[in-house]
């Protein structure tokens, strides 16, 4: 059994025990987090389809951790312009781990 979340602006197939790094989401860690917004849910050859959520399922997941990704250096250069300028940046995630997957 399979599902497909929206989170962050991304979506996600996880299935059960899974653990994924996720957008930062506004939680404790140890706690239980609800994802309302499932696009679909497949069991075998029972497909659900939302339009666009399914209504009455949710997943449950319990937040592992927080953290930042690695740093992304980011240079602009302008050849024969005497211009070079250096960024970086490191993004916030959230480690989650699916612990059911709910059908209404």
């Amino acid at each position: 059994m399979y599902a497909v979340i929206l989170s962050g602006g991304k979506q996600h197939r996880v299935i059960e025990g899974q653990t994924l790094k996720l957008e930062k989401l506004i939680a404790d860690e140890g706690t239980d987090f609800n994802f309302e917004q499932v696009l679909m849910i497949a069991n075998g050859d029972d497909i659900q389809v939302g339009k666009p959520y399914l209504t009455g399922c949710k997943v449950v997941a319990s937040i592992v951790s927080h953290g930042r990704h690695d740093k992304i250096r980011i240079v602009k250069f302008r050849r024969r312009k005497h211009h070079k300028k250096s960024m970086g940046h490191r993004q916030y995630y959230t480690e989650v781990k699916i612990t059911q997957i709910l059908a209404g």
